[in-house]
């Protein structure tokens, strides 16, 4: 039996979340009572979010009927740690708190564990409030569920709500992730309705929560090798196959993550 391997080293997970990132100037598409809000916002808002936004520190896009098409959609709203209010607004604290609190209650929103989740086409994005109202103390942060992901171009309208939309098993494959490349890093990703060369069939774990980062190689070889089997047992173990990883590196393992995505060659 003999196993190709394609690699895949991707920060992409929570790098947007790590970044200082400053506000922009206004948007027409901003509900100017939101802009500088103290307020929190709702849980079940929709909106017209676009892959500039989810780079954003702060949205403020007006809310639409959920019936109407839409991108996005609230999840969970909260308020800060109180360990975090005397955070700088830009820290790097706020981002891993945002990771561990958003993919947890992503999960759960969609109704799948978190394999699952890291194949889906659907991400999520986090907002905090603006500059001016984190000076008036305001210390809420918003999670969203959004039709695609950071190498997006544009987002995929949801459905009127996409609460347990991947609790169905096997999840629909208009939401699961696949590539049409030579590669799995040759194309963005599409979802498995599309023509599509490469399938991302598990995510698999490769250290435990409270491990200390054990370097980019060991993380890589482990990968390829869980990855290797996992594929080849997907697959029926034929003959010849090929696989490709995703693997991530030391920001995503502090942000919280312990898993690396395995892809199947494979048409189906």
């Amino acid at each position: 039996m003999r196993a190709h391997a394609v690699r895949l080293s991707s920060c992409a997970l929570v790098a947007a979340l790590l970044l200082a990132l400053s506000a922009c100037g206004g948007d027409d598409r901003d509900d100017p009572q939101q802009v500088d809000s103290v307020q929190p916002p709702e849980v079940g808002d929709c909106r017209v979010l676009e892959p500039s936004d989810a780079a954003l520190p702060s949205n403020s896009t007006r809310t639409v009927d959920c019936s109407k098409e839409h991108t996005a959609e609230t999840f969970a709203v909260g308020d800060l740690p109180t360990e975090l209010h005397d955070a700088a607004y830009d820290a790097q604290e706020l981002g891993a708190f945002a990771y561990q609190t958003c993919s947890q209650e992503f999960e759960k929103f969609l109704g799948a564990d978190e394999s699952t989740v890291m194949r889906t086409i659907i991400s999520w994005a986090w907002f905090r409030p603006s500059e001016k109202a984190w000076d008036h103390g305001a210390r809420w942060y918003r999670c969203d569920a959004i039709g695609g992901g950071e190498e997006s171009k544009a987002y995929t309208p949801l459905p009127d709500t996409a609460a347990g939309l991947l609790s169905e098993q096997p999840p629909p494959d208009e939401w699961m992730a696949c590539v049409d490349g030579a590669s799995v890093n040759a194309a963005p990703k599409v979802p498995c309705t599309e023509p599509h060369t490469w399938r991302a069939v598990t995510a698999i774990r490769v250290g435990d929560p409270n491990d200390p980062y054990p370097g980019d190689r060991l993380v890589e070889v482990k990968t390829r090798d869980y990855c290797s089997d996992w594929v080849g047992s997907w697959l029926g173990y034929p003959p010849e196959y090929d696989y490709g990883y995703t693997w991530f590196h030391e920001g995503e393992w502090q942000a919280g993550n312990r898993r690396s995505v395995c892809w199947a060659a494979t048409t189906a």
